[in-house]
């Protein structure tokens, strides 16, 4: 029996002859310090993809509101199509027009370590994704500890939650979407990643 083509939706939307995001590869293969990924997307609507390496390729949900560290606070993730692991770097524009078309940022980039257990034993990632709950402890530049993702319902209208763990890295008093706006890659604001690629599309360098 055929491999999955875990990316065959995620090149099925897009142009990369319009498009400057990569059109990768599918490596099923496991890593023992897994990236993590949330990149603030400036599209239809503002709101931050939080992407998990898992077989090769990251898993992805759209959080509206971005991720929180007050542990009260649930932040709705709603799950997208599987990305390419080089897509962990990307920052550029999506041509107007295209699937997603606006600005990319990589808002925070780091590893994370799965906690999913059951009898002090560990479920491994993929098939916590399948039973819709994921504990996973976060190594990034601005998201530090525990965090969850829930599935609280299925079908046409999936939905996650994500929830930040009570742990040494809660604060309810901080607010990193706001207070953290930049790209935690190159430091750069939206605007100043709009204003590089335009300047690098007008002297011919690329689509990016």
């Amino acid at each position: 029996m055929a491999k999955k083509d875990s990316l065959k939706e995620y090149r099925a939307r897009r142009n990369f002859s319009r498009s400057p995001e990569p059109s990768g590869t599918h490596q099923n293969k496991r890593a023992k310090n897994p990236t993590f990924v949330i990149q603030k997307h400036d599209a239809r609507n503002l709101h931050y993809d939080f992407r998990l390496q898992v077989n090769g390729v990251l898993k992805s949900w759209a959080v509206p509101k971005g991720p929180s560290t007050d542990p009260r606070v649930k932040r709705a993730a709603f799950p997208t199509e599987d990305h390419p692991l080089d897509y962990a770097t990307f920052e550029g524009i999506i041509s107007a027009g295209e699937y997603g078309g606006g600005t990319v940022m990589v808002w925070d980039l780091g590893t994370y370590k799965n906690l999913t257990g059951k009898n002090e034993k560990e479920i491994p990632i993929e098939k916590a994704l399948e039973n819709g709950h994921v504990s996973m402890r976060l190594d990034g530049k601005k998201l530090k500890g525990g965090y969850s993702l829930t599935r609280v319902a299925k079908g046409e209208e999936e939905r996650w939650l994500l929830v930040k763990m009570r742990d040494e890295a809660a604060d309810a008093r901080r607010n990193p979407v706001s207070s953290e706006p930049n790209s935690a890659l190159t430091g750069r604001s939206l605007e100043e990643i709009e204003r590089d690629a335009k300047e690098r599309r007008s002297r011919g360098a690329g689509v990016n």
